[in-house]
């Protein structure tokens, strides 16, 4: 079993709003490099981070995480997100 998961989706997200790392840490005001550790999930926001990430990009938060859930990550994967 792979121990190493990607806990968020912020790279994937930001590719489907068609914005880039430097876009979101302008609008954060944090160095670019902490958002290129979020998105190759070497490190992780904070939680009032992640909601200000989630109104920048418009999408609900939980479009940001992957599932903790088995059946969950499963449908993600298959299906998509849902809104």
């Amino acid at each position: 079993m792979n121990m190493k998961k990607d806990i968020n989706r912020l790279k994937v997200v930001l590719a489907e709003k068609k914005r880039t790392n430097k876009w979101l840490a302008e609008q954060l005001g944090k160095d670019p490099a902490t958002v290129s550790k979020w998105c190759t999930n070497t490190a992780q926001p904070g939680l009032e981070t992640l909601l200000q990430i989630a109104k920048c990009l418009e999408v609900d938060v939980k479009e940001l995480l992957h599932s903790s859930k088995e059946d969950d990550a499963v449908y993600i994967k298959l299906h998509g997100v849902k809104k």
